[in-house]
């Protein structure tokens, strides 16, 4: 009975794994349906466009309005290194060090902008990215600024 047992076991095992096998051909379809899908989305696509003429708007002019309720500080400043200071000048950076305001100001001259280096009565020192003679272009330059300097502002002159 015992040998009866043993031996319907190892049929149950044998079977089992028989059963279990995987079929190479299977693999080999889905390969192969892959590989055919791929050569298919990569196959060079050709489009033709049919040209009409072109008609040109007529160019219109943006009026901006005056920018009334913008913060600005205002603070007696010395050149330090620059060409001059306008009326609106944005500031990107303040530092006690001078050797970090100038390191900030060597980055945005490499960045292609005019920067200038001032310090106020208690020994900070600015560093200003652009000056200009109006606070419309000023607040613009800010906004454009804050992408990358987040803390800019506004100083007035």
């Amino acid at each position: 009975m015992k040998n009866y047992f043993v031996l319907g076991a190892a049929l149950c095992v044998a079977v089992s794994m028989v059963s279990c096998k995987s079929s190479e051909s299977a693999y080999k379809k889905a390969y192969e349906k892959a590989k055919q899908q791929q050569t298919v989305t990569e196959a060079p696509v050709q489009t033709t466009v049919a040209t009409q003429p072109t008609t040109v708007a007529p160019v219109q002019t943006v009026t901006t309005t005056p920018v009334t309720n913008e913060s600005t500080r205002t603070e007696n400043l010395t050149l330090v290194s620059g060409t001059g200071l306008k009326a609106f000048s944005v500031v990107v950076g303040s530092f006690t060090i001078k050797a970090n305001a100038e390191n900030l100001q060597k980055t945005l001259n490499g960045a292609g902008y005019a920067a200038q280096l001032a310090t106020n009565p208690q020994g900070m020192y600015r560093v200003i990215a652009s000056t200009f003679d109006d606070l419309n272009s000023a607040v613009q330059s800010r906004n454009a600024l804050r992408g990358q300097y987040p803390d800019a502002w506004l100083l007035r002159k």
